[in-house]
């Protein structure tokens, strides 16, 4: 999903997409940005289209990962919901 479509997802018009997402959809982020720079790194990548392509391939890693606990619990990890507006309870849950 880009960002663009993530903010729909989350109904979003300016504000920052991270501001409203859960732990898990930030640890999963923040999987594919660290990926893509270990890839990028490792390769000494160069040039805009070998670069898109690592962002594909660590974006993949994280894809791949969350679908997999996705799988597992049975639950989707990118939701409409908006972390900023759940209670403070609820999240204690989470």
């Amino acid at each position: 999903m880009t960002p663009g479509e993530y903010k729909e997802l989350k109904q979003l018009k300016r504000e920052n997409l991270r501001d409203h997402m859960t732990d898990l959809e930030l640890i999963f982020s923040m999987l594919g940005e660290r990926a893509t720079t270990e890839i990028t790194q490792t390769d000494n990548s160069q040039g805009f289209n070998k670069l898109k392509q690592d962002a594909k391939d660590g974006g993949k890693i994280a894809g791949d990962a969350k679908n997999a606990l996705e799988n597992k619990t049975g639950k989707k990890i990118s939701t409409n919901e908006n972390y900023l507006d759940i209670s403070e309870k609820k999240k204690r849950l989470k």
